[in-house]
């Protein structure tokens, strides 16, 4: 018997259930009653190890991501659990994939482990496009820190570190349009916060050099850069022209040089490529690839540190924002 079949049989969350547990003052008694008396029929017992002692922490903080695949994301884990560890906390891990159902699954189950804090790494926890599939993260923030690394959302208890991708964004247009480029195209992964801050950051450089937003120049394409060699070779067969191709992702900027090799352009002088994240892959080809410096570590560090006030009763911004820097390489002439 776990904290699943006591919220299941009482019609309430697994938040509300670990609310009781904690004896949080924010729950009615007619629900704490119903959560009890569920508790006593099922048999259920709160962990000894969680509970017997008394502890009020068990220095604990669950992080979730989508895909500990992506280099962004790994390199995220890595910085944030060697900054929890300096600072006596363990963590655990849950890699939930994209679908809503399971991040709402791992969420829960992180919360039946009695952590102390919640840390959602990536933008991708936020949903855009429905706003009432974040109620699951703004419930539990009532109870704990949710702290959201390059991820925004505005509720108390939600803690967000971000990177200013909108701007990064534009100053790449910007810098692209001076250089003489004029049908840059731009590829990007996902409708997530940080997409389409990216996004507009392009579609706002355009505007303040007092050049159109052409939608045949704007595709979506999945993180993968095959895929995105396909895509340009299909864009150029159609008759679509680009003298410059800015990507929300790396992988998406491998795949831009992939084509400009297979069609024999001649970087940067016939196309500019730009990609984002400056990992390991824009240095990996030849050229290496000019690309965006999110600041991941910086990211990674102010996002503990920020938890670490949020224990102690300070005061923390519900949004802190750092600024990003274009690498130049070779992939460009900026």
């Amino acid at each position: 018997m776990n904290i699943y079949d006591v919220s299941a049989k009482a019609g309430v969350s697994i938040a509300t259930v670990s609310r009781v547990l904690n004896g949080n003052p924010n729950v009615s008694d007619k629900t704490r009653n119903r959560v009890l008396e569920v508790m006593d029929e099922l048999g259920y017992t709160p962990n000894v190890f969680a509970r017997g002692l008394g502890l009020n922490t068990m220095k604990t903080v669950g992080i979730m991501c989508s895909d500990s695949s992506d280099p962004y994301l790994a390199h995220a884990i890595y910085y944030l659990e060697r900054e929890l560890r300096a600072n006596g906390y363990d963590s655990i891990l849950c890699c939930t994939g994209s679908e809503l159902v399971n991040k709402r699954q791992y969420f829960e189950l992180l919360l039946s482990k009695r952590v102390d804090a919640m840390i959602l790494a990536g933008s991708k926890f936020v949903e855009i496009d429905s706003a009432e599939d974040n109620n699951y993260i703004i419930e539990a923030a009532a109870d704990l820190p949710v702290m959201l690394v390059n991820g925004y959302l505005d509720a108390p208890g939600i803690y967000s570190t971000v990177c200013d991708d909108h701007d990064a964004m534009y100053q790449v247009a910007h810098r692209l349009l001076q250089s003489g480029r004029r049908q840059i195209l731009y590829l990007y992964t996902s409708h997530s916060y940080s997409g389409m801050n990216k996004l507009q950051g392009y579609k706002d450089a355009l505007t303040a050099h007092g050049m159109p937003v052409r939608q045949e120049l704007i595709h979506r394409c999945a993180k993968d850069l095959g895929e995105a060699k396909e895509l340009l070779l299909s864009l150029a067969d159609s008759g679509l022209t680009f003298d410059a191709v800015m990507t929300s992702d790396d992988s998406l900027a491998v795949g831009a040089l992939k084509f400009a090799h297979c069609r024999k352009k001649s970087i940067p002088e016939e196309l500019s490529i730009v990609g984002y994240n400056n990992s390991m892959l824009s240095y990996c080809t030849d050229p290496e690839i000019s690309s965006v410096d999110t600041k991941i570590e910086s990211l990674s560090i102010i996002t503990v540190q920020s938890l670490m006030k949020v224990f102690g009763g300070g005061q923390v911004p519900g949004k802190s924002v750092i600024k990003a820097d274009f690498v130049q390489k070779q992939t460009t002439d900026l």
